[in-house]
């Protein structure tokens, strides 16, 4: 039994794509599937209503907030008060998963112990050169092929969401609920799903931007959870390898690296880029 809590703001172009992905899913036989349409000025609302049919077919619940623009820990709040399992899983509304990846995360997750989880980060396809080159090198970094990112998804079971209250109104949620479980406790499924990097320089540097800042917001804010942080950086070797095998890839990351660390995010809003 499980509640998938999707925060949405004006994604109209995607949450058809999310919700078909979803409601194809394997598993789990019961589930309740939560849209918090979060100061939407398009038709998110009512194209998620649309599929509330589709869930009840399957033996589903989908609910769909409407709500006022109340940020993203908001939504996420939100869903968390109308949800009606305690295994919860926060999903990006321009995420992709693939059918077994519920079935195989509650497996994952059916323990006394906190646990947390997600599942195989894969890149969509992007469209733009610079993306395209950016994306060969960021699907090489450590904290995508070691550990459990969690980006775009993450689930924790009963005894794991009791680790926080509500989502503090901070920049990097995601951040936050990982290292709340130290590595030991994070469990990868082989089942993945497909997340998007924004396209274009701009949008890079403005996300990856904003990522550095929420990422520097936890550990200001919540300076403890960091004795759980693995996360591992690359050598002088490794990145002299991949500029080697790739030069215009590392030449866009690192560039937009460098970028983002001689302009940093002055202020704690929330953009996603696009």
């Amino acid at each position: 039994m499980l509640s998938i809590i999707i925060p949405a703001h004006n994604e109209a172009e995607r949450i058809d794509a999310c919700l078909r992905s979803v409601l194809s899913s394997s598993g789990p036989k019961q589930a309740q599937v939560i849209v918090v349409a979060n100061g939407c000025e398009d038709d998110t609302a009512p194209l998620a209503q649309m599929y509330q049919g589709i869930a009840k077919d399957r033996g589903w619940k989908l609910d769909v907030l409407d709500m006022p623009a109340i940020g993203k820990p908001g939504a996420l709040n939100q869903g968390d008060h109308i949800a009606h399992f305690p295994m919860r899983a926060y999903l990006d509304a321009d995420v992709i998963v693939d059918p077994a990846l519920f079935a195989q995360i509650c497996a994952a997750l059916d323990t006394d112990e906190p646990r947390y989880a997600s599942g195989h980060l894969r890149l969509a396809p992007a469209q733009s050169w610079a993306t395209r080159a950016y994306a060969r090198i960021y699907q090489q970094v450590p904290f995508v092929t070691e550990g459990v990112p969690g980006a775009g998804l993450f689930v924790v079971n009963t005894a794991g969401r009791d680790n926080w209250m509500l989502f503090p109104k901070i920049i990097a949620d995601d951040t936050f609920v990982r290292l709340s479980f130290p590595p030991k406790q994070r469990i990868a499924v082989p089942a993945g799903y497909e997340w998007p990097l924004v396209e274009g320089v701009r949008a890079l540097i403005k996300v990856r931007r904003r990522q550095n800042a929420g990422v520097a917001e936890v550990a200001d804010k919540y300076p403890y959870l960091l004795e759980n942080d693995d996360k591992h950086t690359l050598s002088l070797w490794e990145k002299l390898r991949m500029g080697l095998h790739d030069p215009l890839g590392m030449l866009v990351y690192g560039g937009v690296s460098v970028i983002v660390k001689l302009t940093p995010q002055k202020d704690g809003s929330w953009g996603r880029g696009r």
